[in-house]
């Protein structure tokens, strides 16, 4: 079915958990959370895609985009517990992170458009203007995403310097 071979559905089917873990924490904290369940389980979900994206791919870009996850989902995991870097270790694990979610959904977008209906795929042509559009958007979407993490973390860091006991609020 849909051209997927046995480790192709031990691939697709070990990443898949990863999307709807990943929605949940931008919905409810802002950010992949590593030390959480739901984090826990998003690295193993990413660790398992990321690692049998070596095995199943075709094309050169699928191994850049693998190495690539799998490099930025370590540092994301390692990187909150660096205390030498402070607050950016926070900073640089979103980033990390975030960009993981990325990495997952440019090639599911990808794959599911060239599949999807079976035998009469939405997108036949790698430059076929949906597919292009929806890589754009996904883009978009981390660019802007991204963004406000950062300008969230920004705030929560002021919040949390102004509310210290004992600071006084003078400029």
């Amino acid at each position: 079915m849909f051209g997927i071979s046995p480790l192709g559905w031990v691939h697709t089917l070990g990443s898949l958990p990863a999307i709807p873990l990943a929605v949940y924490m931008f919905a409810r904290h802002g950010r992949i959370v590593p030390r959480s369940t739901a984090g826990t389980l998003y690295f193993i979900s990413m660790l398992i895609g990321a690692v049998t994206a070596f095995v199943v791919a075709r094309q050169p870009v699928s191994y850049g985009i693998g190495a690539a996850t799998l490099l930025l989902l370590l540092a994301g995991y390692g990187v909150g517990r660096v205390s030498i870097l402070g607050r950016a270790g926070r900073y640089l694990e979103t980033i990390f992170l975030s960009l993981t979610a990325f990495l997952l959904m440019v090639p599911t977008v990808t794959e599911t458009l060239r599949r999807v209906p079976d035998g009469h795929p939405l997108v036949t042509d790698p430059k076929a203007p949906l597919l292009l559009g929806s890589q754009v958007t996904l883009f978009a979407i981390l660019v802007i995403g991204l963004t406000a993490q950062l300008v969230h973390l920004r705030r929560l860091d002021r919040l949390a310097r102004e509310t210290r006991p004992g600071k006084t609020n003078i400029r």
